[in-house]
């Protein structure tokens, strides 16, 4: 088709010939240069802009259809366009771009699908996600998530009564999305708008140790329970120090009776250790009933995989023995009392406990205080002078 000057008269009248494919109307230049109408045997006109890229190659942009728009509006957009492309912008390829940028919605499940192939704590990802991400972010595009919108989403999360320590796991886990998204490097992802939210200090930390008393009458309740498995689980958690997890996990090969020893091959810090047995957990584990077909001291008769829950059984026996504050995990921190009562130095402590700095074990620091107290004690009774009456 010949040049001519575009408008909406033009535009109007424009038509395909009988038994044509399409055909194209260029401007003249007259209003911009590389604006054409394509016009289908249907009758149906759309506006676009045909330039050559910063390569040498003819693109073309679509502008929208003719019923949609204003011609004041047609030719705005395409003398905005021409300068974009003057200044040596690419408006298709930035379109492919922007139309290539995902919802939160796709990159969660990347996210997902990541996790699955290495996180033994894939199922407390994907609930998060379920439950608390992605009923509010999963239809926004990447690009349209601010870091504002997400500091006020975190502090609401806050105000609906959430724990400290699980609107920490979603601003954790959310940012996490983000740090992978530019890992990945996908498409619209050039910053992560978790990264500098404020986060209020928070103490979660709380522990809960059991006394010789307390542990008695907890002894008592788990013997009664209806789940055969309890007494032997709460057992030999306060004999070891070991968490929940290591212990469910627990296979029959990995227990050593006769050096008393059980290996561990991963854990929370993602090494193996050697966990020492006293007599009175090899004990208990004698007594721990063993089918022949048995892989794991705790294993679930249907499935026949590792036990993975106790939490009925325990609060019902918890409860039974008045300890209604305690929790599963205040069992190792417990045994960590138990063994510094007796005389068993910190560092011995963190590394039977597995942890992977001196600061987890810290915490237990004052339970020392008693002996530290009867250490200056004796070794005033020893120098056999009395200072405080000179």
């Amino acid at each position: 088709m010949p040049k001519l000057k575009l408008d909406h008269q033009t535009a109007l009248l424009a038509s395909c010939e009988p038994g044509g494919k399409k055909a194209v109307y260029w401007d003249d230049g007259t209003t911009c240069l590389g604006l054409i109408l394509e016009v289908r045997p249907s009758g149906g006109k759309t506006w676009a802009l045909r330039y050559f890229n910063r390569h040498g190659r003819q693109c073309q942009y679509k502008i929208g259809r003719f019923e949609d728009l204003k011609f004041s509006q047609v030719r705005d957009e395409a003398r905005r366009l021409k300068s974009e492309v003057t200044l040596g912008r690419d408006p298709s390829a930035d379109k492919a771009v922007t139309r290539s940028i995902p919802t939160y919605s796709e990159l969660a499940q990347m996210h997902l699908d990541h996790a699955k192939t290495y996180q033994k704590s894939y199922d407390t990802t994907e609930m998060i996600m379920r439950r608390h991400i992605r009923p509010r972010w999963d239809k926004t595009v990447i690009t349209e998530i601010r870091q504002q919108d997400v500091a006020k989403w975190l502090a609401a999360k806050r105000e609906e009564g959430l724990a400290p320590a699980t609107v920490e796991k979603i601003r954790v886990l959310f940012h996490r999305s983000f740090e992978l998204a530019l890992q990945w490097q996908i498409p619209g992802a050039e910053r992560n708008p978790v990264r500098g939210v404020p986060r209020p200090r928070i103490n979660n930390a709380r522990t809960r140790f059991l006394s010789t008393e307390e542990a008695k009458r907890l002894q008592a309740a788990v013997a009664k329970s209806l789940n055969p498995q309890l007494q032997y689980i709460v057992g030999l958690l306060l004999l070891t120090g070991a968490r929940v997890s290591e212990l469910l996990g627990a296979k029959w090969a990995d227990v050593d009776l006769e050096r008393r020893l059980w290996f561990i091959p991963t854990s929370k810090t993602g090494k193996s250790r050697y966990v020492p047995l006293s007599q009175a957990a090899v004990d208990l584990i004698g007594r721990v009933p063993r089918p022949k077909a048995n892989v794991y001291l705790f294993q679930n008769a249907v499935t026949k995989r590792p036990v993975t829950t106790i939490k009925h059984s325990w609060q019902k026996a918890r409860d039974k023995a008045g300890l209604p504050d305690l929790r599963i995990h205040d069992l190792r921190h417990s045994a960590a009392s138990f063994m510094i009562n007796a005389g068993i130095d910190l560092y011995a402590v963190g590394k039977i406990l597995g942890h992977a700095s001196h600061t987890s074990t810290a915490r237990y620091s004052h339970v020392a205080d008693h002996r530290l107290m009867a250490a200056v004690e004796a070794g005033a009774a020893q120098a056999q002078v009395n200072w405080s009456g000179s």
